[in-house]
């Protein structure tokens, strides 16, 4: 069977609440995370989930070409057909680098090694022609960045060093995003720390936000109705990693290049947004969306 590949380079333009459906320290709702991290994550399940739905918006009765690409539309328990599977396969949502508040700008986009090493085995994993620069790991009191030579982020202090992997790393990631990174901007915020200070961001510089519920009648607070919710805050950096297949509908007759050519046409240029997550009526989780992918087959 030939494969063909891509990477979705995912820019949050509002709070994305991706939830794991239980309570943890305080947090009534929280997002979701790697087990072996704790970083922030958007399992692929929901991702392929928000993908259908989009897909289903976009072409309306189509059912064949949403068929192919996600599979059949699972009912009820009589009504469940399992028949075959889609031929994309999606991965999870992966934390590439995380918006925090900074006294220098309104705000830095931080990563760390370990992530940009992950980043750059998934790109290696589905053969994309992305140069990605080495990274020097800086110790916990240092940054690579090309801002000012004092970085302040949260409570943070470190001494930034200009580092020339900074504008490489701009240069190959602005291109990706489907139009949401500018170049310039992104080489002027982007700063990489060392990996346990990033896990301590990802922990704690994330947003919590309290909710209420109000009665339609007395206008007040009912009672026992406060919670917290935990989200992403907007500019948070993601990518989800694709291999598309040939067709498994019985009869469909598309291959693997074809999939990816019908899966790229929900998201063309200039209408490339995806609302992942939940409270979607609220206005969370949208993502701008770009698109890299492979051209020439492989073998699977």
């Amino acid at each position: 069977m030939t494969t063909q590949t891509a990477l979705l380079l995912l820019t949050s333009e509002t709070p994305l609440h991706a939830g794991a459906g239980q309570s943890v320290d305080g947090i009534d709702l929280p997002i979701q995370r790697e087990a072996h991290t704790d970083w922030p994550c958007v399992y692929g399940s929901a991702v392929k989930g928000a993908l259908r739905a989009h897909a289903e918006q976009r072409l309306g009765g189509k059912a064949a070409a949403i068929t192919d690409l996600f599979g059949p539309d699972h009912g009820g328990a009589s009504e469940r057909d399992t028949s075959h599977a889609g031929a994309l396969l999606v991965g999870d949502a992966t934390l590439l680098a995380l918006p925090v508040r900074s006294l220098q700008s309104c705000f830095t986009w931080v990563t760390c090694p370990q992530a940009l090493t992950r980043f750059a085995r998934t790109v290696e994993r589905l053969g994309l022609a992305l140069a990605l620069p080495a990274i020097t790991p800086p110790t916990r009191d240092k940054a690579l960045g090309q801002g000012d030579a004092k970085l302040f982020l949260e409570e943070f202090r470190f001494e930034q060093s200009p580092d020339a992997c900074i504008a490489a790393l701009a240069k190959a990631l602005a291109p990706l995003s489907g139009g949401a990174l500018e170049e310039a901007t992104l080489a002027q915020r982007l700063v990489v720390v060392h990996d346990d200070i990033f896990s301590f961001l990802t922990r704690n510089a994330t947003s919590v936000q309290p909710h209420i519920a109000i009665d339609s009648t007395t206008k007040t607070v009912k009672d026992g109705a406060l919670w917290f919710e935990e989200s992403l805050p907007p500019e948070t950096l993601l990518y989800v990693p694709l291999t598309a297949t040939a067709s498994r509908r019985k009869g469909a007759s598309l291959n693997a290049a074809d999939v990816l050519t019908q899966f790229k046409q929900l998201l063309p240029d200039g209408k490339n947004w995806l609302q992942l997550g939940g409270n979607e009526t609220t206005g969370m989780g949208w993502c701008r969306v770009g698109i890299a992918s492979t051209t020439a087959e492989q073998g699977a």
